[in-house]
């Protein structure tokens, strides 16, 4: 069976790709790869990424990454990855209650005194920064293949991935 070189689409021998319609002297006869039938029928190659490389992606964009690999097809039957998302999204969630937690904080002490401006921004900093590092070292975790679990959070998360 031929397999058009365009969209990947199985060709039925006619002189013209139904899917796309490139011409057939565009089809190659060799496998183009693993494929996956899509919903309308059509044959496209399987270009997915790996579960650690997801796993560690899906920490990316917090909220946003880690829904859409807990939603997507191949990746939705991961445990790994799965897993990964949950926490991933349960940290950003944890991370944006922290900090308006805090800014409620700050706003109270420099109500107080203006002069705490010396002192609370460098701890701010400090903590943003070590947040960012926590982030950078769960996201080698998921990429290493290693299931690390956040205090708390990773618990939650292997609760609701089964």
């Amino acid at each position: 069976m031929a397999f058009c070189a365009n969209c990947g689409a199985a060709n039925q021998g006619s002189a013209f790709c139904a899917s796309c319609g490139k011409p057939a002297n565009a089809s190659t006869q060799a496998n183009p790869g693993p494929q996956v039938v899509t919903g309308n029928g059509l044959v496209t190659n399987a270009s997915g990424l790996t579960p650690n490389l997801a796993g560690a992606l899906a920490y990316a964009l917090g909220l946003i990454t880690g829904v859409v690999f807990l939603v997507l097809e191949p990746y939705k039957h991961d445990r790994f990855v799965r897993f990964h998302a949950m926490q991933s999204i349960l940290f950003c969630v944890t991370a944006i209650v922290f900090s308006i937690g805090m800014s409620i904080v700050w706003g109270i002490l420099f109500s107080i005194s203006a002069s705490l401006i010396f002192v609370a921004l460098p701890v701010r900093l400090l903590i943003a920064f070590g947040l960012f590092l926590f982030w950078l070292f769960v996201i080698y975790q998921a990429y290493s293949q290693r299931e690390y679990r956040i205090p708390i959070i990773g618990a939650i998360a292997a609760k609701q991935v089964g």
